[in-house]
């Protein structure tokens, strides 16, 4: 049982602790789920690039201020979460931009003169990269999907998907823009398909810095009262974990307990006659050659039984029972003090004779 609730409490402080999910994992470079790009990011840095991870404009911005750090790139993904005045602050930064997924007002303001040439998204297909572009084309074919573009300004247009490019780049100066339909090759469970891990580590291997911002839903949305409460930040799987480990521990006390209803008397087993009994405590002294112990006992035993003899109340100290012994026997006060509160004996012989004074001193006490 103690074990049980070790583990629901580690369990709950754990949860308790723990940083809550973020709202949207897609392509976030801190999630390893499947539509996360945790692994991206691992080579990116394996290769020497620095990526930042930002939840905000604000912060991918502040991120990009240290111009003396070195080229900076930035990627942002699901771009439609971002507000009008969140692109507008976006489109000012000084660093290469990578869109994923764009359409709408993230395209007139961060890439203008590109625009969405279908309204439906082409599904998931291998096509080769058909265009002049370096990265691409050492890339290979990779499993692309999504939206298409059509641009009126001069760009290079790559992957075709039903006659239009699923990426899109131009420059611009001082930058350069590059826009793609979709974030499926750089996502954890599609990055080992074909040349997608090379297209999306070519795409930004240009780049010293990489400031990659995954905006949130709570971003755009109302505000709320406050920061929600601790028991909200315990994912289900932890509540499913407690519940579980509940039940399991009125289980186990199901099991453990020895009976149900009132209690019932029960035979002892096995009888031991007190003569025995005072027979084994003997031997026991002897054994240990506690005189004292076996003295002290001898002496409240009869103390015991001397007090109601007398008169006296239970708890009346030993020289009161020896003056009243000595007022009802022929005995002298000393004599019986010392009989009942004396010394220990000094040998097994003094022992015995104790013990027969003592019997004689009751059967004197309780003599007419």
């Amino acid at each position: 049982m103690t074990l049980i609730a070790l583990i629901v409490l580690g369990g709950t402080a754990i949860a308790l602790l723990a940083s809550p999910a973020r709202p949207n994992s897609y392509l976030d470079p801190a999630s390893t789920a499947p539509s996360g790009a945790n692994a991206l990011t691992d080579l990116l840095g394996e290769r020497g690039a620095a990526v930042i991870r930002a939840y905000n404009p604000a912060d991918a911005l502040a991120a990009l201020v240290p111009a003396t750090a070195g080229r900076a790139g930035l990627v942002v993904t699901s771009p439609g979460l971002l507000t009008r005045r969140q692109l507008r602050s976006l489109a000012r930064a000084d660093a290469d931009l990578l869109l994923v997924g764009a359409d709408g007002p993230a395209l007139a303001l961060l890439a203008p003169g590109v625009r969405v040439a279908r309204a439906r998204p082409a599904p998931p297909a291998l096509a080769r990269p058909r265009c002049a572009l370096a990265g691409a084309r050492v890339a290979g074919s990779a499993d692309v999907g999504g939206l298409t573009y059509a641009t009126a300004r001069p760009a290079t247009g790559c992957y075709p998907l039903g006659g239009h490019p699923w990426l899109v780049r131009y420059a611009i100066p001082g930058r350069a823009i590059t826009v793609v339909g979709g974030g499926g090759p750089m996502t954890n469970v599609r990055l080992a398909r074909g040349g997608d891990a090379a297209l999306a580590l070519n795409l930004l291997a240009a780049d010293r810095r990489v400031v990659w911002l995954t905006p949130e839903p709570a971003a755009t949305g109302p505000a709320t009262a406050g920061p929600p409460g601790r028991p909200a930040l315990i994912p289900p799987a932890a509540w499913l974990a407690a519940i579980q480990l509940g039940i399991a521990a009125l289980l186990a006390a199901a099991w453990r307990a020895r009976r149900f209803g009132p209690l019932i008397s029960e035979r002892l087993p096995v009888v031991v006659r007190a003569c025995e009994t005072v027979e084994g405590h003997g031997r026991l002294y002897r054994a240990r050659r506690a005189r004292d112990r076996a003295a002290a006992a001898l002496r409240e035993a009869a103390l015991a039984r001397l007090r109601p003899a007398l008169g006296l109340p239970r708890n009346a100290p030993a020289p009161a029972v020896a003056g009243a012994l000595a007022d009802r026997t022929a005995l002298s006060r000393r004599l019986v003090a010392a009989l009942l509160c004396g010394p220990a004996p000094a040998s097994d012989t003094d022992l015995v004779r104790l013990a027969r004074n003592l019997d004689d001193l009751e059967k004197g006490a309780r003599s007419p």
